[in-house]
């Protein structure tokens, strides 16, 4: 049942602008799957020194499920908008994390705070409250605006109770001096009076680059006849970066949030019963043909997931936990790595959770396939299947030696994640839900 507001009635009714229908066509919105049957204001916080705000709606869905998401305002002689670059909303938020202030708001506050990073991204003498704001077009499942050429803001809009695995490795990263990631400067945290903080907001590095990985492979593919060998070395690039990101991860195993140790049997069963339900889940997303298509290749995936229960020599530790093509910018000097926020549909005790970096690898690999299928169907490249081997093969060959030695378990992660993404592609893309079911049957028709 969704909580009562606490704020008042007057700005309650000029936020009702930001509607159902307003809510579900948001690129961010999370539940697109459920019908949205009412959305509130649950709580606002005054953004001090601008005509800002921090709204809180409250999401019912038909089923009763309530989610809450975050959405910065104005509020002019017009009613409540969205802000626009330039007012001044998005570098307030980045002043107050360097300040390490609060905004109070009818049900709680919210909490900022500075990272040691932040003096070195902030120019002698500067202050954020300085900065040009430019709002970044690609819209995912937050928000992202860049301050100046030093900092970038990310602004959660799902708001989940809980540490925040993109600000705790994020951090981690920047405290041990891993230079393939952006650096963090600050934080903030939306902290209800009764309940445990949720992430609202996070300030970082701004890396320059060309475009995100997936961009830049997706441009290699389309050109000349020579950048398709071009895209299979940058891959390798990939597998480097990757395997010094785990490096990173792994470098101080008596961290209590970053452990590096073997597997337990315990866990071994976790995984084996989540991609059972994962599999499960996918064809509850699916109907028709589709749907008999996946039932035909059931039993062979199943076989192939058993491996998950016999994987005794594989180690554990925190890893990316949502790495493709997407995650990765593009550089002068190769690529930087980021969001490390997980996969998103994923409980956040499940993100936070140690994993086997060969997740990261499964993934990885997934989404060289994606890139290959979306050429070929939308592009109408032809003759990928032959890159996205070499890139395949690219990206283990420069990643090295699998933890654990255990090809078996590997597969069955990318089969995980292959059904996985039938479900995202069913809540958010309908459209793009072949992508994954052709990798399922080509994974399957390998056992």
């Amino acid at each position: 049942m969704a909580t009562r507001s606490r704020t008042d009635p007057g700005l309650a009714q000029l936020a009702s602008v930001f509607s159902p229908e307003w809510l579900v066509a948001q690129r961010w919105y999370r539940a697109k799957s459920r019908r949205l049957a009412k959305v509130d204001l649950f709580d606002a916080a005054a953004i001090a020194g601008t005509p800002g705000w921090l709204l809180i709606l409250s999401a019912l869905a038909d089923t009763g499920e309530e989610e809450r998401y975050l959405v910065p305002a104005i509020l002019d002689a017009d009613g409540l908008r969205e802000p626009r670059d330039g007012e001044g909303v998005w570098r307030r938020l980045a002043g107050l994390m360097a300040a390490t202030g609060s905004l109070p708001s009818a049900a709680g506050r919210f909490s900022f705070s500075a990272w040691p990073g932040l003096v070195t991204l902030l120019p002698d003498g500067s202050s954020a409250d300085e900065l040009a704001e430019r709002r970044l077009g690609v819209e995912q499942s937050n928000s992202s605006v860049a301050l100046g050429d030093r900092l970038i803001l990310k602004c959660y809009r799902l708001l989940t109770p809980g540490a925040n695995p993109e600000v705790e490795v994020n951090g981690f990263l920047t405290e041990v001096g891993f230079q393939g990631a952006p650096r963090l400067g600050g934080s903030a945290d939306y902290v209800l009076r009764d309940g445990q903080p949720a992430a609202a907001a996070m300030l970082q590095e701004l890396i320059s680059s060309e475009t995100d990985g997936w961009g830049w492979v997706q441009a290699c593919l389309a050109g000349a006849p020579g950048d398709r060998d071009r895209a299979t070395d940058g891959i390798g690039q990939v597998g480097t970066l990757t395997r010094e990101l785990h490096r990173a991860l792994a470098s101080r195993p008596d961290h209590p949030g970053f452990p590096f140790r073997a597997v337990t049997p315990g866990e071994l069963a976790v995984w084996h019963a989540r991609a059972e339900r994962q599999l499960e889940a996918a064809l509850g997303m699916l109907a028709g043909e589709p749907r008999r298509r996946l039932l035909a290749i059931a039993p062979a995936i199943r076989r192939r997931l058993d491996s998950l229960r016999a994987a005794r020599d594989t180690r554990v530790m925190r890893i990316h936990g949502d790495l493709h093509l997407g995650q990765l910018l593009r550089t002068a000097g190769g690529f930087s790595v980021i969001d490390f926020e997980g996969e998103p549909a994923r409980p956040l005790a499940e993100r936070r959770e140690p994993a086997s970096p060969l997740r990261d690898l499964a993934g990885m690999l997934r989404s060289i396939d994606y890139a290959a299928s979306v050429a070929g169907h939308e592009v109408g490249l032809a003759g990928l299947e032959a890159w996205t081997g070499g890139a395949r093969e690219a990206f283990l060959t420069a990643y090295g030696r699998l933890p654990g030695g255990d090809d078996l378990l590997l597969d069955a992660f990318e089969i995980e994640k292959a059904c996985y993404e039938v479900v995202y592609e069913a809540n958010n893309r309908p459209d793009w839900v072949s992508v994954p079911l052709e990798a399922l049957e080509r994974l399957a028709n390998d056992a």
